[in-house]
C-alpha cells in the first residue's frame, strides 16, 4: 500500500467519519450522554479500590515496622 496510500485512506475514513458523525449528531449525544454515568460509576468504583488497597499496605507495613 505504501506510505501515500496509508495517508489517503486514513484521509478518506477521518472525512467519512466526519460526515456520520454531522449526520448522527443526536444518536452520538445520545450515547455519550449515556455513557457518561456508567463512566463515573467505574471510575468511582476504581478509586474506592485504590483508596482501601493503599489503607491496606499502609497497615501491613506498620505492623511489619511493630515487629523490627
Amino acid at each position: 500500500m505504501g506510505k501515500y496510500g496509508g495517508v489517503v485512506i486514513g484521509a478518506v475514513v477521518a472525512a467519512l467519519g466526519a460526515l456520520g458523525l454531522m449526520s448522527w449528531w443526536i444518536d452520538f449525544m445520545s450515547l455519550v450522554r449515556g455513557s457518561v454515568p456508567v463512566m463515573m460509576i467505574f471510575g468511582g468504583v476504581i478509586a474506592v479500590i485504590a483508596g482501601l488497597s493503599e489503607m491496606k499496605d499502609e497497615a501491613a507495613s506498620k505492623k511489619e515496622e511493630k515487629k523490627q
